[in-house]
């Protein structure tokens, strides 16, 4: 951030009275502008057993399959933004929504959550960020092509929790892995 949304002026990071991390503050109206996660919501659509995927026709991974989801709006709950998130990138309408996963990654400032549902009726299409879509079964899952881990991992923990008949609302944080040389 360069300049203050309030009045224009140029932002310097510093520590703000009575706070303890440095913010973005106005050097002309002294406005504190803070800076918090971002919340990514999304859905594990099922029907008659098989999850809705999409293949992403964006950065970051194109070409590699997701679940939908994506950035929460403001004005929405956290299930409302992903069922919407599900009609704009498979044209899929749920219902019964779960909260069934949460990841904290606090490395790059973000926070997913994602909605165990039905996907009504099976139907699904293809939005303008996905190239394809499909309902798959477990073995037919394009396992070295999921585009994120957060999904990856939660596709393998609903499919043993299907086979227990058992959905707990895990919540975990994603640790920053290391670079390699």
């Amino acid at each position: 951030m360069k300049f203050c949304t309030s009045c224009g002026s140029v932002v310097i990071r510093q520590i703000p009275a009575g706070d303890d991390r440095e913010r973005f503050v106005c050097t002309s109206c002294e406005f504190i502008h803070y800076s918090n996660p971002r919340i990514i919501v999304g859905c594990v659509p099922i029907h008659e057993g098989r999850v809705l995927l999409c293949k992403r026709a964006i950065e970051p991974r194109r070409n590699y399959w997701t679940l939908p989801a994506g950035f929460m709006e403001n004005g929405e709950t956290t299930p409302e933004g992903a069922a919407r998130e599900t009609w704009e990138e498979a044209r899929g309408r749920v219902s019964n929504l779960e909260l069934y996963r949460i990841f904290d990654v606090p490395s790059i400032s973000q926070v997913y959550m994602f909605y165990r549902c039905e996907l009504d009726g099976g139907v699904y299409g293809v939005g303008p960020e996905s190239l394809e879509s499909g309902l798959f079964p477990e073995e037919d899952i394009p396992w070295d092509q999921i585009a994120f881990p957060v999904v990856y991992e939660t596709l393998q923990e609903y499919f043993n929790d299907a086979r227990a008949e058992h959905f707990p609302v895990r919540v975990s944080t994603v640790e920053r892995r290391p670079r390699r040389p």
